[in-house]
């Protein structure tokens, strides 16, 4: 395994962090969630292959998900091994603290989070999504307070505009508050919307990206058309906005990774995160595993340099569109 920092920050974290909305009891419609049984090889697995970074949401599997990695964190390995991330903003019910990220939201989910995980504190907490019905200020200074209240050690953002995260972090450092150290943002070579503008922003802001979905949730990991796996048969074509999460033209991608993968004799997947790697603003992907194979390929990525030629091919054929899941 490899490690890094987050941005300029001191936080090490491993080049690959296991997404954890892959486990959870089903709830929000993901029926493909391992409950903590079936996830429990994949802990495991984690902590043989050296990934410790670990990240999760309230809002997956409306809890259960952080329930289940708490439970894991408890009977495989120890909290002071683990960095340790999670989210708030979306809806866990109907109270004026169960969404968003007002100072009710902050302070109500924070605690609710940390009694689920069991833990007294979050390494990373992030904002899932950009608010618009509470002023910057008033969410950056409470996760100030929550850092100050060692509840949580740094915090970052997910899933929203440059320009809403560059107010964002304005705010905090015109107000000494802490700043944001990392970006989630869903970034894979059939969505690389985010180096137009995010991207540059963070590396001027010293912050690092840990992207979501860096595999389009498998597309690029397998020939063009193909659905294997439970989640991708469940998985829509579109995102809540009715924004497709794929296009027709994305097959010419697909197919570059597919021959490149094959005069390598290694997986598709390994090529396509590989390409993720590469970029010097990415710290490390979030893969979200529901068998042992993606943790193995995710890890083997790291010892795959692309060359030139083979980077240009695997850009060649990509066509802009519009970004989504933002608010």
């Amino acid at each position: 395994m490899q490690y890094t920092r987050l941005g300029t920050s001191g936080l090490t974290v491993s080049r690959i962090a296991l997404g954890c909305m892959s486990f959870g009891d089903g709830s929000r419609g993901m029926s493909w969630a391992l409950d903590a049984d079936a996830a429990e090889p994949l802990f495991r697995q984690a902590l043989d292959l050296g990934i410790t970074f670990w990240d999760t949401a309230n809002v997956y599997g409306l809890g259960s998900s952080e329930r289940i990695v708490g439970e894991a964190i408890r009977k495989y390995t120890r909290r002071e091994s683990i960095v340790l991330a999670t989210k708030l903003f979306n809806r866990m019910g109907d109270g004026p603290g169960e969404s968003g990220t007002s100072r009710r939201a902050v302070m109500e989910q924070i605690d609710a989070s940390l009694t689920r995980l069991g833990t007294d504190y979050v390494d990373l907490y992030q904002v899932h999504r950009f608010d618009p019905n509470t002023p910057i200020e008033e969410t950056m200074e409470a996760l100030h307070d929550v850092v100050k209240a060692g509840k949580v050690r740094y915090i970052g953002a997910s899933s929203m505009w440059a320009w809403q995260f560059a107010k964002m972090q304005g705010a905090a450092r015109a107000n000494g508050w802490t700043p944001f150290v990392s970006m989630q943002d869903q970034y894979s070579l059939i969505m690389r919307e985010e180096e137009r503008e995010m991207f540059p922003l963070l590396a001027n802001e010293g912050v690092s990206s840990i992207p979501w979905s860096p595999l389009a949730a498998g597309v690029t990991a397998r020939p063009w058309g193909q659905k294997s796996t439970a989640r991708g048969t469940a998985n829509p074509d579109t995102d809540p906005n009715g924004r497709p999460l794929w296009i027709p033209e994305d097959e010419a991608v697909v197919g570059a990774i597919e021959r490149i993968a094959q005069a390598r004799g290694v997986s598709m997947a390994q090529i396509a995160l590989a390409w993720v790697l590469h970029n010097p603003v990415v710290a490390a992907p979030i893969v979200g595993a529901t068998k042992e194979h993606h943790l193995a390929d995710a890890v083997a990525a790291l010892d795959v340099v692309l060359s030139d030629e083979e980077v240009t091919a695997l850009e060649a054929g990509y066509v802009q569109r519009q970004p989504t899941y933002f608010n």
